[in-house]
């Protein structure tokens, strides 16, 4: 048995894993686990031509493709490279049995597509987030996944068009789920001549703002070329502007795109017989693009004197950077060390402080949270039956708000909610089985009964609520800390390359903020204990004119017309429709309509009392023991927990030995492209001196 040369183990050790990671996203499809299985996620309005360019990446046809809605279930797939396929080797995998690959040709692949797409239309909910998963092995493909998605829609506003607006919600919620795997690499197509007009860009960057992970390509770059008449406006469209092109996209700048029109087959209607013909009039196309863009720009010697000035430019910016590398390799000691660590602490603690009380610093369309954002992350108030407030009746509902604006309404909803319970019904049986039996007499002790029922009431209504209410604030509280950084870093004042320490802070912030929470929210569980455990009537009974009202009606007789009547007969009416009170509640087990109403009376009045010490207790408890010791424990802790890290092991908390290494190799890649930036400057300034002379000599 002979031993493998290298490279072809290391391709087989390749091979292994593209595998590997196609079965894994395969699984995560199954069972609705998020693992992190990397791929390439297509997002683009309908029309874009999402669908006809993961062909084209392909080299080959398998879609379902054309005007209006067309693909209505994610199609992801996972391509294996193999040296041995001249064509694709396709397999299906399928809905019923994960487990069992069925081969199909390329055209059943097509129409399996096809007869899925056709089945959703008619069916009430047009779209799946169930992925058709086709696994191809073909020599021309390379390992990698990618997931083609249904195309955005951008419907127009009026009750007529209500039924495209509803499926443009189905489809934007589909996306963007799958957008939040930020595994996943986003393409981003956009159909526009203009990048002002930020079409799909919109949707993306709700859950990538800076696009960081997503490619921008500009698609049917052959019908844009015609439509620019300056060289000018072609060059703005090709290298578009920092101030047009939010945030640091993979690439730096946008990818263009054509794909060329025509369906493979051998029908009348396909415009090529194979997919080798297709991939050829890709090459076309682009070779005519390319002809057509130097056409359009055509002034390759006027721009020369042009570049000298950018590459100065360049030049000066990373002299500038390879000063900033220097500057930072000199305060690596640990005086330096500790001194940024301190004034990072400080200014950490400074932002914290300035969001708590109010700030605009932060621009809310990045960082703020809507009600309704917030309850999906940091958890609704539910009560007891399921039921959410209408969000129209909180103030400030639909603001996106952060920092102690978001605190104060998470609060306020919270005395909203909890404020507007009613007692949960009683039913005969609760009461019957509460009366149970005395150790001194076998009547039945009725205010006992309504205090068993109404704190047994209570404590399951408002238990939750605890929980729920900590959930929100402590998320609340979190999302200071990302804020925080952000304003650091626009201000400069950001620990950039010290990841390790940030991670520290981070981990010390929040620590704090979940034993903060959970230490508060245990005071408030104490109260509740202790109210739904001992009824005082002081405390439990704040209504007692109308309860002393209604338990009045119970005499049933009626007061005498007129004064006429004498003291010893009222007195035996008095007495009369007492004995006929305790004959139905003390004395009398079988629970008559005046003994149901008193109890219900009861366990109202206690319930209501309860709630009012719960709510004015729950929301004094947080103020207290949750919001105010961001404020005057946390400073400490942070600065104990620092100053410990630096007396114990301030390499590690700084990790100085990998952050020089780093900053070395920076050093190095900046010197190099330096070097780079100087010779291709010299290279430009000869080639201008000598087109200078040529013109001097030619006269022109």
């Amino acid at each position: 048995m002979t031993t493998p040369p290298p490279h072809t183990d290391a391709i087989e050790h390749q091979s292994r894993l593209y595998e590997a990671y196609n079965e894994l996203h395969g699984l995560a499809q199954e069972l609705e686990t998020p693992f992190d299985a990397p791929a390439v996620l297509v997002v683009g309005h309908q029309t874009d031509g999402k669908s006809a360019l993961v062909e084209a990446l392909m080299g080959f046809q398998f879609n379902h493709v054309g005007g209006g809605t067309k693909t209505r279930r994610p199609i992801t797939l996972h391509m294996k490279f193999n040296p041995q396929c001249d064509s694709p080797l396709c397999h299906l995998i399928s809905d019923s049995d994960s487990s069992v690959p069925l081969e199909k040709s390329l055209r059943e692949v097509q129409e399996y597509i096809e007869a899925e797409n056709m089945r959703l239309e008619r069916e009430t909910c047009q779209f799946s987030s169930k992925e058709i998963i086709v696994r191809v092995e073909y020599k021309y493909c390379p390992n990698l996944t990618i997931i083609d998605t249904p195309g955005l829609v951008a419907p127009a506003p009026g009750p007529k068009n209500r039924a495209l607006q509803a499926q443009s919600r189905a489809v934007e919620s589909l996306v963007r789920a799958k957008m939040q795997h930020k595994e996943f690499i986003v393409l981003c197509l956009e159909d526009c001549n203009d990048w002002s007009n930020a079409t799909t860009r919109r949707v993306v960057m709700q859950i990538d703002p800076e696009l960081s992970r997503t490619v921008v390509v500009s698609t049917k770059l052959d019908t844009k070329i015609p439509q620019f008449a300056r060289a000018s406006d072609v060059e703005v469209f090709l290298s578009p502007p920092a101030s047009v092109l939010d945030g640091f996209m993979l690439g730096d700048s946008p990818f263009f795109t054509s794909v060329p029109s025509g369906r493979v087959g051998s029908g009348p209607e396909s415009v090529y017989r194979s997919n080798d013909e297709f991939k050829q009039a890709i090459s076309l196309r682009e070779m005519e693009d390319v002809t057509s863009l130097e056409e359009k720009l055509g002034r390759y010697m006027d721009s020369v004197p042009l570049i000298i000035p950018l590459l100065e430019k360049e030049h000066r910016g990373t002299t500038r950077k390879l000063n900033d590398i220097n500057q930072e390799l000199s305060t690596l000691d640990e005086v330096k060390l500790k001194e940024k660590g301190r004034a990072f602490h400080d200014l950490f603690l400074t932002k914290l402080s300035l969001l708590l009380k109010g700030s605009v610093v932060a621009p809310p369309d990045k960082f703020g949270e809507t009600l309704q954002d917030e309850r999906v992350n940091g958890g609704a108030l539910i009560s007891i039956d399921g039921s959410q407030f209408p969000l129209k009746l909180i103030p400030n509902a639909g603001m996106r708000l952060y920092g102690g604006a978001q605190y104060h309404r998470a609060m306020a909803e919270f005395r909203f909610v909890v404020g507007g319970i009613k007692c949960p019904p009683i039913t005969r049986e609760e009461i019957v089985n509460a009366c149970g039996v005395e150790d001194i007499h076998d009547g039945t002790n009725y205010s006992r009964t309504a205090c068993v029922i109404a704190v047994a009431k209570a404590r399951d209504t408002f238990e939750p609520f605890l929980h729920q209410l900590g959930s929100r604030l402590l998320h609340i509280l979190k999302r200071l800390l990302p804020i925080s950084v952000y304003l650091l870093q626009k201000e400069g004042e950001f620990l950039s390359g010290h990841e390790v320490f940030l991670r520290r802070v981070s981990s010390a912030f929040n620590n704090f903020a979940e034993s903060t929470e959970r230490s508060c929210r245990e005071k408030c569980m104490e109260d509740l204990i202790s109210t739904t455990r001992y009824v005082t009537w002081s405390l439990h009974n704040k209504n007692r004119a109308g309860l002393r009202q209604f338990l009045d009606s119970f005499g049933g007789a009626e007061q005498p017309a007129n004064g006429g009547t004498d003291l010893s007969t009222s007195v035996q009416n008095t007495e009369t429709r007492l004995a006929d009170l305790l004959d139905s509640t003390l004395w009398n087990r079988r629970l008559a309509p005046s003994s149901e109403r008193i109890v219900y009376a009861l366990v109202q009045q206690i319930f209501h009392g309860i709630r009012e010490y719960f709510l004015a207790s729950a929301e004094l408890k947080f103020n207290c023991f949750f919001l105010m010791p961001i404020v005057d424990k946390l400073p400490a802790l942070l600065r104990e927990d620092l100053e410990s890290a630096f007396e114990d092991d301030l390499d590690n908390v700084f990790d100085i030995t990998n952050l020089r290494h780093s900053l070395g190799q920076r050093k190095r890649e900046t010197e190099i492209e330096m070097k780079r930036i100087q010779k291709l400057k010299d290279k430009f300034r000869k080639i201008h001196e000598q087109l200078s002379l040529h013109q001097i000599m030619t006269g022109q």
